[in-house]
């Protein structure tokens, strides 16, 4: 993510910014799905389950678009959403980079609604690649992915429960190639050199002719930090930022969801250019000052909580009953 300004109270800062695999790891044991096919109670988001997926992508090592711990990191997520009861699908294309052609996956995984009308959920989770130091992307992106894994699962487990079908369907993406391979955002390729997975995948509804049942976007990326505060996104949707900002304040998680502002170019800007309301969630104040953990080798585990992870996975569910009410 790119050319942020930053905006608390009345002061500006504005930023400039660009935004080996491992072993194999198993998949983390968490306890089995609690929830009874008689039970009206959802599903509870669990941040420690979120917190055991972003542990299993930092052991996988770097994951940049292309490499061999990128392909294991796409399996283990299509492993888990299978076993969420969802038939996960990967959208694999070839994007042109810096580096060359590239061989790229996006993961989706949908829940059918009372109509085909689709909000999708989204995170990336590729890391960017680094010669000099070993970036494993606890945060960036590990923690975006941890916490959409465990959304799809507690949605995907209110269904299985017989909880009524939601009025929307909605779509669990999980993007390759939002990172630059070039060291800064806009060095390469005229600024293109980023978000190929949702640039392609927008193209591809384009020539699908199904991008008008997208009716909602929401982003997730850098959740994960111990000293959590989302800041609103001025590019966003603004009826969708007040949705989740609001829910924010009804679950007394307002000091996590402050008003400050700041700009962010991230995976939603390809849907805002087509019109499709999107919003991102992002904590872009990562580390003890000026955001020091961001794309650096102190971009690690011990860096995530999985009580931030929680409170991001409760607001985005809490919030979806009063974003459906606005789509006609």
């Amino acid at each position: 993510m790119l050319r942020i300004s930053l905006i608390i109270f009345i002061a500006t800062v504005a930023f400039a910014c660009t935004k080996n695999a491992a072993s194999p790891v198993k998949t983390p044991e968490v306890a089995s799905n609690p929830t009874s096919s008689n039970s009206n109670k959802s599903a509870d988001f669990d941040g420690e389950r979120a917190l055991a997926h972003v542990k299993a992508q930092v052991e996988f090592g770097p994951r940049p678009a292309g490499s061999a711990a990128s392909d294991k990191t796409s399996a283990y997520i299509m492993r888990e959403l299978g076993s969420y009861g969802l038939k996960p699908a990967l959208d694999v294309f070839t994007a042109t980079t810096p580096r060359g052609k590239v061989k790229m996956k996006n993961v989706i995984a949908e829940l059918p609604g009372e109509t085909s009308d689709i909000i999708i959920i989204a995170s990336h989770y590729d890391t960017k690649y680094f010669k000099e130091f070993t970036f494993v992307g606890a945060n960036d992106a590990g923690s975006s992915t941890g916490a959409l894994l465990e959304i799809a699962r507690v949605m995907a487990a209110d269904r299985a429960a017989g909880k009524p079908k939601r009025r929307l369907t909605y779509q669990f993406v999980f993007f390759d190639g939002e990172e630059a391979f070039c060291r800064e955002w806009s060095e390469c390729l005229n600024g293109q050199d980023n978000t190929y997975g949702s640039r392609y995948m927008v193209e591809r509804l384009k020539k699908e002719k199904q991008l008008n049942r997208i009716k909602a976007m929401i982003l997730l990326d850098m959740v994960g930090d111990k000293d959590l505060k989302i800041f609103r996104e001025d590019n966003s949707s603004p009826w969708l930022v007040e949705s989740i900002w609001s829910t924010a304040r009804q679950l007394n998680l307002a000091r996590h969801f402050p008003n400050q502002t700041h700009t962010i170019t991230d995976d939603h800007i390809p849907f805002l250019k087509e019109g499709i309301p999107a919003v991102d969630l992002i904590d872009f104040d990562y580390g003890l000052e000026e955001n020091n953990y961001w794309h650096t080798e102190e971009d690690t585990l011990d860096k995530i909580s999985a009580q931030s992870l929680e409170i991001v996975g409760d607001v985005v569910l809490e919030s979806l009953n009063r974003i459906e009410a606005q789509i006609r």
